[in-house]
C-alpha cells in the first residue's frame, strides 16, 4: 500500500476516534439537551450515528490536513525577505519627447 493511502486511512481513523470522543462528550455534558434528546427518541441512535459520522467527516479532514501541512520542510536562512528601505526616491524615467520620435 502506498504511504500517502496509508497515512491517509490512519488520519481518517484518527479523526473518526476523535468525533466519538467529541460526541461523548457533547453527551455527557448534555449540550442543548442532546443526551435527553437522544434516549428519548425512537430513532436516537440513527441521530446518533449521525452526528458521530458528519462530525468524524470533519474532523477526518481536519486531522488530514494538520498532518499534510506540518510534514512541509522548515524555512532556512532569514525569514524577512529583502532588506528594510529606509529611505525612499523617486526612480528617473527616461521618457521620449514628441520632437524625438
Amino acid at each position: 500500500m502506498p504511504k500517502l493511502v496509508r497515512l491517509y486511512i490512519t488520519q481518517v481513523a484518527w479523526g473518526f476516534a476523535i468525533s466519538a470522543v467529541f460526541v461523548g462528550v457533547l453527551l455527557a455534558l448534555n449540550v442543548a439537551n442532546l443526551r435527553h434528546l437522544i434516549s428519548s427518541s425512537e430513532i436516537g441512535l440513527i441521530a446518533l450515528g449521525m452526528i458521530w459520522f458528519m462530525n468524524g467527516i470533519v474532523f477526518a479532514g481536519v486531522q488530514f490536513g494538520y498532518k499534510i501541512m506540518s510534514m512541509a520542510e522548515k524555512p532556512q536562512g532569514p525569514r524577512r525577505g529583502s532588506p528594510v528601505v529606509h529611505r525612499f526616491e523617486p526612480a528617473v524615467v527616461p521618457q521620449e519627447t514628441r520632437a524625438e520620435r
